[in-house]
């Protein structure tokens, strides 16, 4: 059998675990390949004692992996940018194939990236960029390859997941959830890719440019994090149906492409309102498949380095054969689909939960009615809480009909200004995720 030689740069959580599986697995691996896949170097900063690499040579300068003349698929697994493009780069020039679980890289330079690999014949492949373990790259490119997708959303960040879940199990406030986030490993001691949506956003610029054929603009993403979600509003939703999650949503709507990451209130029966802890979803509306659901592990050594394998595999059986790898690249397609333009955040168009303080008086809610009438804003349910003992002011709790954020935008301020409303009102946008 032929060898296919791997250069694997990077030791740490994924590169540390695809260089075991790819040593457990290795009989598996060969046959599905049909070849023999070896890590034949390494590149590594700083020696891994639970990962020794026996006698694969160890290169602590990275670049000497990306030129050596026996290596067939450069493994970029160092994260960041900086090196990480300098790495893949010089990869390309010198005739290597490459796959990354790199989700920034591909996020904010895989226009280049991929342009520079179709001119030197190589393949990027990147299914361990995007959830983890769950092969929803695949999914989107090639078991979906029929169909226009109308939408997607994706719950994309175990971090902000595993927080919400237990602010809602446990009614815990988001503070002390994301101390033990830190605690257990699941979140950075600079946890604000995280709960800033910045991780989630590079996420979905990927799965969006996949399901529309449209160029990566990471710059164009609405991105907003769970920060300020607050335990009475997990509560609230939980009382009338919903549950919040930090959702990845990708649309294509009348005017544009919808391309937004935000908390979001999900009604409870659907899917993705029940995946809890740090798992991985994203749900994908397809108009000949209908609804598809991909859940799994979203992060963690194993289930990424399986993602990271399942790439060298197709990469090395193409090898094998002698033919160029058939893993397609991330394209711009030619159809007026990808000549479309990312809408504003103030076009797009949802349905909203508001909550505000105001006096307990008569009258108020009939004000608030007012403003969303002339607005044109449809109201679906207004809750009025008894207020506490002592108190004069009360919770209201608004649930509107699908609207233009712009309008929205305008009713909160006209609401705001009234005397009888204390302090500004907590907006949480709202899906029906059916369609």
């Amino acid at each position: 059998m032929k060898t296919v030689r791997v250069g694997l740069c990077g030791l740490g959580t994924v590169g540390g675990g695809t260089f075991k599986l790819l040593a457990a697995n290795e009989a598996e691996i060969a046959d599905r390949a049909g070849c023999h896949v070896t890590v034949g170097r390494v590149g590594a900063r700083r020696d891994r004692p639970d990962c020794p690499t026996g006698g694969v040579p160890v290169s602590r300068e990275l670049m000497d992996v990306a030129t050596d003349p026996d290596v067939d698929i450069l493994v970029e697994l160092i994260g960041g940018t900086d090196t990480a493009l300098k790495l893949v780069r010089t990869a390309i020039a010198n005739g290597k194939h490459v796959v990354t679980a790199n989700k920034a890289l591909i996020a904010e330079h895989g226009n280049t990236l991929f342009a520079e690999a179709a001119e030197a014949g190589v393949s990027i492949c990147y299914e361990a960029a995007v959830a983890g373990g769950i092969p929803i790259i695949k999914a989107l490119r090639e078991g979906l390859a029929a169909n226009r997708v109308q939408w997607l959303a994706g719950i994309i960040n175990g971090t902000g997941n595993f927080i919400l879940s237990e602010m809602r199990d446990k009614g815990r406030e988001f503070a002390d959830v994301l101390a033990e986030a830190q605690a257990l490993g699941y979140a950075e001691a600079d946890p604000s890719f995280d709960v800033d949506g910045t991780d989630a956003a590079h996420k979905l610029v990927i799965l969006a440019a996949i399901a529309f054929g449209m160029p990566l603009e990471f710059d164009k993403v609405y991105t907003e994090g769970i920060s300020a979600i607050e335990t009475v509003d997990v509560d609230y939703a939980e009382e009338l149906g919903y549950r919040i999650k930090h959702l990845g949503i990708a649309r294509m709507a009348e005017k544009g492409i919808e391309l937004r990451v935000h908390p979001t209130l999900v009604p409870e029966k659907r899917l993705l309102a029940n995946v809890n802890g740090v798992k991985n979803a994203v749900l994908v509306e397809g108009d000949a498949v209908g609804p598809t659901l991909y859940y799994g592990a979203g992060a963690g050594a194993e289930p990424t380095a399986s993602a990271v394998v399942a790439d060298i595999v197709d990469l090395a059986r193409n090898l094998a054969l002698g033919q160029a790898p058939a893993v397609p690249e991330l394209g711009v397609r030619t159809t007026a689909i990808a000549r479309q333009p990312i809408l504003a955040i103030e076009e797009v168009e949802t349905a909203w939960y508001l909550r505000m303080t105001a006096e307990d008086k008569p009258g108020v809610l009939s004000e608030v009615a007012s403003i969303c009438s002339r607005a044109g804003v449809s109201i679906e349910a207004l809750i009025q809480k008894e207020p506490a003992e002592g108190e004069t002011r009360v919770p209201v709790i608004i649930l509107t009909n699908r609207t233009r954020e712009e309008e929205l935008n305008q009713v909160a301020r006209e609401i705001e200004a009234l005397e009888s409303i204390a302090g500004s009102i907590t907006r949480i946008r709202m899906e029906s995720l059916d369609g």
